[in-house]
């Protein structure tokens, strides 16, 4: 059954005569967000507040996820100016918390994994006290590319589990055992930087999948935890199967906390980068 109507809960309105200084900004210096190409409902308060994250290694896909409103083409080849860009851009809005992603891009023999280090240490050079996270594919499971991100010592690496292993045909070319085997490796490779991970709810799961999710991501050592309502990017993309109501929401909020979790962020607009800095402040005391 498709849902059509939001309830009173989710009604954010996006206003694009706000995006106007950001959307100048991300121009001048050719960059993408996840904001724009994701289509974020958060994208208006985020970019008043000059805030944003940033899509790097392009704007195309290699997989096929159903839920994603990222274009799925062939990509191209890395971009070698953008890290430096992505550290003007750190510079000029005067962050003090950013966070990198990237598109899935299974075309690049280690998955991008360079490129994102590149982009810390441009950062770290220019912005020195800027906290930089990073929300980073699976890398087809290569440890090798999970080392080379972890070298240039980021201030936390976030993998998405996405959703329960019952749903991951939506994740097409994606595994369920992968993606939780990478914060495994990130534990290992990485004990001191925090790893992160989220799930989009609505998608049809049950909660008792979702406290097996949460059971298994802290057993494997994730320390920071989001949980947000799916919004279909548009009728062609996976329907919505639920609008789930912010008092589950803060429930599993507390389960989560209860589970060991350092830092969770939970309710129907957040979103893995959404309030990032509230981790950074987590990261401090623990």
């Amino acid at each position: 059954m498709n849902i059509v109507r939001k309830p009173s809960w989710l009604q954010k309105k996006i206003n694009p005569a706000a995006h106007a200084e950001m959307e100048g900004l991300l121009g001048e210096l050719r960059l993408h967000t996840v904001c724009q190409e994701a289509r974020c409902p958060n994208i208006t308060e985020c970019f008043r507040e000059r805030q944003a994250t940033f899509l790097i290694l392009g704007a195309d896909c290699t997989r096929q996820c159903s839920f994603c409103n990222v274009t799925k083409k062939t990509p191209l080849p890395p971009d070698l100016g953008e890290p430096a860009r992505v550290a003007e851009a750190v510079v000029r809005l005067r962050l003090a918390h950013v966070v990198i992603t990237s598109p899935t891009r299974d075309d690049l023999p280690d998955g991008g994994a360079r490129h994102y280090a590149e982009t810390v240490t441009a950062i770290r050079r220019a912005s020195p006290a800027t906290k930089v996270e990073l929300l980073i594919p699976d890398f087809l499971g290569s440890r090798e590319s999970l080392a080379t991100v972890v070298a240039a010592a980021p201030d936390i690496i976030g993998h998405n589990l996405e959703t329960v292993p019952r749903l991951y045909a939506i994740r097409a070319g994606a595994d369920y055992g992968r993606s939780l085997a990478v914060i495994e490796a990130l534990r290992e490779l990485a004990p001191r930087i925090p790893a992160k991970s989220g799930l989009m709810l609505g998608l049809g799961e049950t909660e008792d999948e979702v406290l097996a999710v949460l059971a298994d991501l802290r057993s494997a050592g994730c320390a920071y935890l989001s949980l947000g309502q799916y919004l279909a990017p548009s009728r062609n993309h996976h329907p919505v199967r639920e609008f789930v109501p912010p008092e589950t929401f803060e429930r599993l909020r507390e389960r989560a906390l209860a589970l060991g979790f350092a830092h969770v962020e939970s309710g129907p607009y957040v979103r893995s980068s959404y309030h990032a800095s509230s981790y950074g402040e987590a990261h401090a005391t623990i």
